[in-house]
């Protein structure tokens, strides 16, 4: 009589962290230690790289961006390009910059963007630098030199910060949920049951070998049948126990929609608008009403942020924007 095998278990590897990020611990605002000009109270690389965890979160500012172009008349104080630019900016990093450039008269001819993502508040009132790469000493601007444009935020009164800063959770989870996806197809371990065996008459070989197949199943040619045969085996020599069907029954789509749906409320954009198709046959509804409705409550409080430029510069070279009745500018 043979001695019976011992019970044997095995899994396919320990879990992995996807994701971890204190993006979104707000620490205040300090003097850098080593330069004199305040560090965000959020990290403006965090925010720019985030901008390609999500498809939508990733797409929405530039369709908010190209609507406050649309409608700006293009000046010779300020090019559509930099208003664009700077608009970006804004709904980004929830501040922008200008750069203030002189006649030999002291009239202020053109303004200029700077890119947010390495523009400091330093110490010094009203005076502002920019990190340089390479650096150690960031390029300080004359005081006055530069104008912001950002948001409120009640925490601190130095820097802005984005509107959408309460829902990159969801930006994050929709990116999890993907990158788990991915990870689960490309890592193949999909059988998602125990495969016990009790009184099956194997001998060590056959044993060795059925650990291998079921081995096998995962990675590349996975989704493979298993066939089994038991000279002699009882009837329940042996159990698929189901521990869970991720293949096809788990959560990924609804933590995907209700992410997603996330995503469009914390940038107050309608479905229609983002690229969204319709789960039902009546659609969003009518859009031109949808989109005069998107006009009156983003567009025109956008353009009304960076009207506050008019205040630096003189009555004919004053920036506008049309209204769409008015028609579409250049």
């Amino acid at each position: 009589m043979s001695k019976p095998t011992s019970p044997t278990a095995f899994s396919f590897g320990a879990p992995e962290a996807v994701l971890d990020t204190t993006l979104t611990s707000y620490l205040g605002v300090f003097l850098n230690p080593h330069g004199d000009y305040y560090a965000p109270p959020v990290s403006l690389t965090g925010l720019a790289k985030l901008l390609r965890a999500n498809a939508h979160h990733g797409t929405i500012p530039y369709f908010k961006r190209n609507m406050l172009r649309k409608f700006y008349v293009p000046s010779p104080v300020l090019s559509a390009t930099d208003l664009e630019n700077a608009g970006f900016d804004y709904l980004v990093f929830g501040m922008c910059y200008f750069q203030k450039l002189f006649n030999r008269l002291g009239q202020i001819v053109r303004l200029q963007h700077i890119p947010a993502l390495n523009m400091r508040r330093m110490k010094a009132l009203d005076q502002f630098c920019l990190l340089q790469p390479n650096q150690v000493d960031p390029l300080a601007f004359r005081p006055g030199e530069i104008i912001q444009l950002k948001e409120y935020d009640v925490n601190q009164q130095i820097y802005g910060v984005p509107q959408y800063l309460g829902g990159l959770q969801s930006v994050l989870l929709n990116e999890s949920a993907t990158l788990f996806r991915r990870k689960y197809y490309n890592n193949g371990a999909h059988m998602g049951f125990i495969f016990y065996t009790a009184d099956a008459q194997l001998d060590p070989e056959d044993e060795q070998s059925l650990k291998e197949q079921i081995r096998a199943s995962k990675g590349v040619g996975n989704f493979r049948s298993l066939y089994i045969n038991i000279p002699g085996g009882k009837p329940d020599s042996v159990k698929i126990i189901p521990v869970g069907d991720i293949a096809t029954k788990d959560e990924f789509e609804r933590v995907k929609n209700l992410s997603r749906n996330d995503v469009l409320s914390m940038w107050r954009i309608q479905p229609a608008l983002a690229g969204i198709m319709p789960e039902n046959t009546g659609g969003f509804g009518d859009i031109e009403k949808i989109s005069r409705v998107y006009y009156e409550n983003e567009v025109v409080p956008m353009q009304h942020v960076f009207l506050k430029l008019n205040e630096d510069l003189s009555n004919p070279k004053q920036i506008r924007f049309l209204n769409p009745s008015q028609g579409v500018g250049n």
